[in-house]
């Protein structure tokens, strides 16, 4: 699940939460918008730890020529 549907989770989860009253036999709207809010913060979190390690900075050595002949 890539950035764009963790944060869609989270959007949909606070409108299922905070700004709907639906009445549904034997489900909770409220507990499953709270369901799709976490699930969403658990996936920007996942995204977040994988391409923190993609992008993560490799030093690299310097490569020095001697460019001066050696007379023999």
């Amino acid at each position: 699940m890539g950035l764009g549907g963790s944060i869609l989770l989270i959007a949909v989860g606070a409108i299922l939460a905070f700004a709907t009253d639906w009445d549904i036999d034997g489900a909770n709207v409220n507990l499953i918008g709270v369901i799709l809010m976490a699930a969403g913060l658990l996936g920007v979190a996942a995204f977040t730890s994988i391409y923190k390690r993609r992008r993560a900075v490799v030093p690299q050595a310097t490569v020095v020529e001697d460019r001066h002949q050696n007379p023999l």
